[in-house]
């Protein structure tokens, strides 16, 4: 993704009376989310890190940074584009050092101390008996590398899921399938999923140093709960769709909370015990982009600019329209003053600040911000950490004299509205006119109620015209479902002419049909008078085209009106009318 970025160092457009501008690095080169960033004390030492698990070009150099303060202390590389990163704490031991998780691919990286602790590999998955068959005869040589890429082909057809490797295989052309055939069949085939989102629990203990589990959602539907010691699968609960956001509260021991929202454009909640994923279900009108929870409430931003708030039951509080879409959420949960907001960066390079509903604040920024994190970093309490579009880093601390007034900063009636109009005087006119509708109000309304009527009847009576004569350039016939639209083109004396037709249709073509012109064969003459049209194919435009001759050269014009017809039809099909431009003069030299 090329992209120009501009920007000084230290330059940061932002609202200073709440917020600090800390750092700003625009060559930072971060390509991150905000599922990819976190803060913690991975140290033990009181100075709390910055971890980011950077995608890189999107395609290598993804690698797990760690920066104290505004410094890169570590790197490591990561194999596959990372999904998510967290830290959780899997012991009891002192000094309580957290651990690293990162989400890439099939894998879970677990670092400990900074440096690579144990790898989690998801469980494979069934795959599918014909498929497996397949290869199973290609090993034996008891099969045709065409007659298994048809099968396969036929498989996917059947929206069946297929591993990679047989994917892979009907991507390729046909002298190079027997290369790929000899090089895998060997191998044993292995169906895999990959992690879409990483978060953690508590538990047993709601001790913010107490051992956790690590949340996994999966492309496979699933949602495992893995061991913090073992690393072993503890629960696998199932979904109707692919888990793109997580939310967990609770404890997994005793009670728990896992708020899902999926591609699908829904929100389930899972419960210990419950295996009802649509109970509770929050059907969104568009696709999710970001959710957060605040006690029991659930923020939900999606794809059409909208904020909304939902209980934990599926009841929707209140919708807010942003002015541009939105890119990421995150939550600001500032304990020293109880303060609990929800942060919205938009893609007009500001970010909002949400108090239940009220728009709080608001952040101007020099770029679009596609991550942030809001927590303790070194050790400063309230710092908002957020990565940007072109690759920026920019640290925020909030003032400890910051208030946030719990109303909508863009609230109430415009200015506008308090400054008094200059009401003019009452004339005599005025004074008469309101006298004489005061006396004859039955009457006025009687004449209005009866002008209504014959504008109705009038407008009725033209619109049945226009059905029966095909006036109208978008066809009514269910059998001949065409738009058409016509134009010309030129100065004259010679126009050209060109009609546009798009069969509107779903599946069914259009054939059999011709094109001809109604014009005053005094003024105007049409070197191709009838045009034969082909078929036409759902969904797609065709342009035909006549050159015409103005015949006058007196500055005159008229309309030319297209028809669309078909043999053994007493009216045309579809009707456009086109009211012609007057001709330049003839000049002879």
């Amino acid at each position: 993704m090329d992209q120009k970025c501009h920007g000084n160092k230290g330059q940061i457009i932002g609202s200073n009376d709440k917020w600090l501008d800390a750092y700003h690095d625009p060559l930072a080169s971060l390509y991150t989310f905000t599922q990819c960033l976190t803060l913690s004390d991975i140290q033990a030492d009181g100075d709390w890190k910055l971890i980011v698990a950077d995608l890189g070009t999107g395609s290598y150099d993804m690698k797990l940074k760690v920066y104290k303060n505004t410094t890169l202390m570590s790197e490591h590389t990561i194999i596959d584009l990372p999904t998510g990163v967290v830290t959780f704490y899997m012991d009891n031991l002192e000094p309580r050092t957290p651990a690293i998780a990162v989400a890439s691919g099939p894998y879970i990286y677990v670092y400990k101390n900074l440096r690579p602790y144990f790898k989690f590999t998801l469980p494979p998955l069934d795959v599918h008996p014909m498929e497996q068959e397949l290869w199973d005869q290609a090993r034996d040589d008891h099969i045709s590398i065409y007659r298994m890429k048809e099968t396969l082909e036929a498989l996917r057809q059947e929206s069946t899921p297929l591993t990679v490797r047989s994917l892979q295989l009907l991507q390729l052309d046909n002298n190079q399938i027997e290369n790929f055939v000899n090089l895998h069949k060997n191998t044993p085939l292995k169906k895999q999923t990959v992690v879409t989102c990483l978060d953690t629990m508590k538990k047993s203990v709601a001790d913010e140093d107490a051992i956790s589990c690590l949340i996994l959602g999966t492309e496979s539907k699933a949602i495992y709960v893995l061991d913090p010691g073992a690393f072993t699968v503890l629960a696998t609960m199932e979904l109707p769709s692919v888990p793109v956001f997580i939310s967990v509260t609770g404890l997994f021991d005793v009670d728990y909370r896992i708020v899902v929202a999926c591609r699908n454009g829904r929100v389930y909640t899972l419960k210990r015990g419950s295996k009802d994923v649509a109970k509770n279900m929050i059907e969104l009108n568009s696709q999710p982009v970001g959710m957060e929870r605040i006690n029991k409430n659930i923020y939900v931003g999606c794809m059409d600019d909208t904020l909304h708030c939902y209980t934990s039951k599926g009841k929707r509080l209140w919708t807010v329209r942003l002015p541009a879409s939105i890119t990421t959420l995150e939550v600001i949960d500032y304990k020293p003053k109880s303060f609990t907001a929800v942060l919205v960066a938009l893609s007009n390079k500001e970010v909002h600040i949400y108090k239940e509903k009220f728009l709080v604040d608001v952040i101007k920024m020099d770029d679009v911000i596609t991550g942030m994190c809001f927590g303790k970093f070194g050790r400063e309490d309230g710092t908002l950490v957020m990565s940007a579009k072109c690759g920026g880093l920019y640290v925020k601390i909030l003032k400890r004299t910051a208030n946030f007034d719990e109303k909508d900063i863009s609230a109430g009636p415009p200015k506008a509205q308090s400054v008094k109009l200059n009401v003019p005087k009452k004339t005599k006119l005025f004074v008469d006119q309101t006298q004489r509708e005061r006396e004859h109000a039955v009457a006025i309304h009687r004449t209005f109620q009866r002008d209504l009527a014959r504008l109705r009847l009038r407008v009725m009576k033209e619109y049945v015209k226009a059905v029966d004569n095909s006036l109208s350039p978008i066809s009514s016939d269910p059998m001949e479902p065409i738009k058409l639209n016509a134009f010309v083109q030129g100065v004259g004396p010679t126009f050209k002419f060109t009609v546009k037709l798009q069969n509107t249709s779903l599946s069914q073509a259009s054939i059999g049909l011709f094109i001809t012109f109604d014009y005053d064969d005094k003024l105007y003459h049409f070197r191709k008078k009838l045009i034969q049209v082909p078929i036409l194919v759902p969904g797609l435009t065709y342009d035909f085209d006549s050159f015409v001759d103005c015949l006058n050269n007196n500055g005159v014009s008229d309309s030319v009106k297209v028809y669309v017809i078909k043999p053994g039809r007493a009216v045309p099909i579809i009707t456009g009318v086109v009211s012609m431009p007057v001709s330049e003069s003839i000049i002879i030299v």
